[in-house]
């Protein structure tokens, strides 16, 4: 099959993990090859949402993958909220969400008593869920679909990259093919190969921190189930005594159930069906759905790890997703930090192909997601150590936390069966614009964007995260007629980057483009009349400002954009 090929997904007799793509000879095969401003490793969700992002940003994009199917079992199945605005912006949310299961309720049980629940999302105006629950191969299905609309990506199946030069200009790549090998030239290349990074290899290089001793068996079941679409997450069930379960719920009646099994456990023998289906027999006897049929769809044994490549950034090569970072699965923290590196790579990385930025602005694409990475894996941890204690005192304190729980509020943010996944707040990135003052602001410098429920000019209901610009977005608050809906003087930020003004008018009032209908925008960002919030292209936060004048916005935006020396001007 070709990408042009791709049937759409309403049918749902489509078996995603059935498909697979055709190898096609290149025109780099075809004679002397041509550089490339992007070539992207790996078509997984990361790898498919950089690719996206930079064609829509105009970039021409080759994407190389060794392999011709996409991913089979669920793999990783929680996203999140924030990644699910992501994927809105890169035209495939509306397909995400239509087809997961969207879930905001999480419950703890220690052995056969529900501790406590808990809501991820408690506060009405959001769009989004806090979370869906959607298999790896619909995700990078959607992913797919919205590729086939965008010629400047150019997807090249069974092509495996097996040698890296870094020239002084460019990046020197040798592709393996059916056909034989050819070389590939390109001004930057973004590593999103997976945890076992081929590119990573050939540069010599590797990721650090903990492999802890523990293993996990994920079990795909396909059942109908009279359950609420909730996190259940049990210590020391009846059904699988002095160990931890999880389970969620999946599209098309499956559901994902994670066993722990301990360091000691033979993967390959708890993978086998005759092990497996007898832990899941046991398991719903206990919980009142003993006379269920079920089908085991596919399994795999893990083990937790929390690793890091010491830097993201090697010259002209990049690393995003499990190819640079990798947590233990409790928290959800994997594939939505993939995706969010991309949010932070592509504006940046098509900004100094453009020209409009300099090449050091990709050294804060690495630091600012280093630091993420380090809070993902700081949380993972601390939950695998819950989960999994390593000693008697250990265990102790664990099943007192989760006693005292019942009945204690303050014991219930001790417990840690996977603090799930929230973006980062960029709060000491060097492309913030320093305050002169301290702002009582509800959102922080370095937050991303949140959403809330707009009016638009035509009447027309819809959501402010709907009406951000591609590029910089500036939030303005606009109450009555004044200067603030005019564009007329930031028109010469536009050399710097594209810049879209959205001005804000209050509940009750008209004037700007958009009108905050519930006053949800002033109760989050606590715009006022005159008052701004800029944004960069990937929704964080970068300056904010009580009264802001043409200079002060366009120095920011300059900064945003790594133009050291006007940060000295500041």
């Amino acid at each position: 099959m070709r990408l042009e090929e791709l049937p759409r997904a309403e049918d749902a007799a489509l078996d995603f993990q059935a498909l697979e793509f055709d190898y096609v000879r290149s025109a780099d095969q075809q004679g002397e090859p041509a550089d490339h401003p992007v070539v992207v490793v790996g078509a997984g969700p990361v790898g498919l949402s950089l690719a996206i992002d930079l064609a829509q940003r105009g970039i021409r994009v080759v994407l190389l993958d060794n392999d011709s199917r996409l991913s089979s079992g669920s793999r990783a199945i929680c996203f999140a909220k924030r990644t699910l605005e992501i994927f809105d912006r890169l035209g495939a949310g509306d397909r995400m969400v239509a087809k997961g299961v969207s879930w905001n309720v999480g419950r703890v049980f220690l052995q056969e008593q529900e501790v406590y629940a808990f809501n991820l999302l408690q506060e009405t105006g959001h769009e989004r869920p806090a979370f869906i629950n959607l298999q790896q191969y619909y995700v990078e299905g959607f992913l797919l679909e919205r590729a086939a609309q965008l010629p400047l990506i150019d997807i090249r199946w069974r092509n495996q990259v097996v040698g890296v030069e870094q020239l002084e200009d460019r990046v020197r790549l040798t592709v393996d093919t059916p056909e034989g090998r050819y070389q590939l030239g390109c001004a930057y290349v973004a590593a999103c190969d997976g945890s076992r990074s081929t590119v990573r290899s050939l540069l010599g290089l590797e990721s650090s921190g903990r492999v802890f001793q523990d293993r996990f068996l994920i079990a795909d079941v396909q059942m109908k189930l009279q359950q609420p679409a909730e996190r259940w997450f049990w210590f020391d069930p009846p059904f699988h005594r002095n160990q931890s379960v999880l389970l969620h719920m999946q599209p098309d009646n499956v559901w994902r159930i994670d066993f722990q099994l301990g360091w000691d456990a033979d993967p390959e023998v708890e993978k086998r069906p005759e092990n497996i289906v007898p832990r899941i027999r046991k398991m719903l006897s206990y919980t009142a759905m003993k006379d269920v049929e079920f089908e085991l769809k596919w399994a795999s044994v893990y083990t937790f790890s929390c690793l890091r490549m010491a830097t993201f950034r090697h010259g002209r090569i990049l690393f995003a997703g499990d190819s640079a970072h990798g947590v233990s699965p409790f928290g959800a923290r994997g594939a939505n930090s993939g995706v969010q590196d991309v949010d932070n790579l592509g504006w940046k990385l098509a900004a100094v192909l453009r020209g409009t930025a300099p090449d050091e602005l990709l050294d804060t694409y690495a630091s600012e997601r280093e630091f993420a990475a380090d809070e993902n894996i700081l949380n993972s941890t601390r939950a695998t150590d819950f989960i999994t204690p390593k000693s008697g005192i250990s265990r102790l304190f664990r099943d007192a936390v989760l006693e005292l729980s019942r009945e204690h509020a303050f014991a219930r943010t001790l417990v840690n069966s996977g603090r799930l996944s929230t973006p980062s707040v960029l709060h000491s990135s060097d492309l913030n614009t320093p305050e002169a003052e301290e702002f009582d602001r509800p959102i922080r410098m370095g937050a991303p964007a949140t959403d809330a429920p707009v009016q638009l000019s035509n009447g027309m209901r819809s959501w402010l995260l709907r009406q951000l610009g591609q590029n910089f977005t500036l939030l303005l608050g606009a109450s009555g007629p004044s200067f603030a809906t005019s564009t007329d003087w930031v028109r010469d930020t536009v050399d710097l980057a594209p810049l879209k003004v959205l001005a804000i008018s209050p509940r009750g009032q008209t004037g700007g483009e958009v009108v905050d209908v519930e006053g949800l925008i002033e109760q989050r960002y606590g715009i006022a009349d005159g008052a701004a919030i800029l944004l960069r292209p990937d929704g964080h936060v970068c300056a904010r400002w009580q009264q802001m004048d043409a200079s002060a916005l366009r120095a920011a935006i300059k900064r945003a954009m790594g133009h050291v020396e006007e940060q000295q001007c500041i």
